[in-house]
């Protein structure tokens, strides 16, 4: 399928033909990865007619720490940041899912490795993005022979352009063995995440997920999956380390993330889950995910906001 590319792209602070948004091949970012990076969606909402971004402020929040962790000085808050969205989303005009991606790079072109006394800069752009794994419903996961980078060598926590090498290993290494995914292991042995998702598993009635102290990413997808699973499907969750043998006895579980948004595994290194298909809790939790994400859940109603004019905003 053909990537319908965007026509708009925000950079050197104005908003340019997407052909236009163009860095040097000395470029230091593209040169040593020192750059950071968000995803966010936008959710098309036919009845309203109005596409819904997923907690822009939170997303852009964890973008501009990432750019702190690496010593970054930029010029903007979270809500400068949502302005410049919208814009870039109303001269778009997309009709529906969206993938946003704000990227912070290093604007010099020279050799030489390092963070500080350099110049920075803010880029965005948007196009429409479906799924980002196959089968949402049925991933064939494998334990990586890879394991995760750990915050004394590149943050987990941030989402620095370089570290997702070890993501590429991660995923490419288990496409080609025949796998849909990878969970990774972090330093000290224990399950981190997918090779780009956070996980969780159900286990006796009770759903676990590794701490944000595992060399994972503080998922905003995982944080608003916690609230739901406790608050309105009535899980008690449980945020520990897990070990590799414990997944395979789980009964369910599920990646999430902004990309992946919430997948079903139903198997781990041939071993099934369950039934070995996509069980009642990932399935429940599914649906609830996507009807908060679109705007029709009014008490979430809060965490998406409407791009479209004469619709009130609720980020101030």
């Amino acid at each position: 399928m053909v990537q319908e590319l965007p026509k708009y792209a925000y950079f050197e602070g104005e908003f340019v033909p997407f052909e236009k948004a163009t860095v040097s091949v000395m470029n230091h970012t593209l040169n040593y990865g020192t750059g950071a990076f968000a995803g966010i969606r936008g959710y098309w909402n036919d009845e309203e007619d109005q596409l819904f971004v997923f907690r822009p402020l939170d997303h852009f929040k964890r973008f501009l720490n990432s750019a702190r962790l690496l010593s970054f000085d930029l010029d903007y808050t979270p809500q400068d940041l949502w302005q410049v969205l919208l814009e870039l989303l109303r001269m778009e005009g997309w009709k529906a899912n969206t993938y946003i991606r704000p990227l912070a790079y290093v604007k010099n072109s020279l050799i030489g490795v390092r963070l500080h006394n350099l110049d920075y800069g803010v880029t965005m752009f948007s196009l429409p993005f479906g799924s980002y794994v196959d089968n949402e419903e049925g991933c064939t996961v494998t334990i990586s022979s890879w394991r995760r980078v750990d915050d004394n060598s590149i943050p987990a926590r941030g989402k620095i352009t370089g570290s997702y090498v070890n993501s590429a290993f991660i995923k490419s290494d288990a496409q080609r063995a025949g796998f849909t995914e990878a969970l990774v292991l972090n330093k000290d042995g224990h399950i981190a995440e997918g090779s780009a998702e956070n996980f969780f598993m159900l286990r006796d009635g009770v759903v676990y997920t590794p701490p944000v102290n595992a060399d994972i990413l503080e998922g905003i997808t995982r944080r608003t999956i916690i609230q739901l699973l406790r608050d309105d499907l009535g899980y008690e969750v449980v945020e520990r380390n897990i070990d590799r043998s414990e997944v395979y006895l789980a009964d369910e579980a599920f990646f999430c993330g902004t990309g992946v948004q919430i997948a079903a595994i139903t198997s781990i290194d041939h071993r099934l889950l369950g039934t070995g298909s996509m069980g009642s809790m990932v399935s429940e939790l599914r649906d609830l995910y996507f009807n908060v994400v679109t705007g029709r859940i009014p008490k979430y109603r809060s965490w998406t906001e409407p791009v479209y004019e004469d619709v009130p905003t609720t980020v101030s």
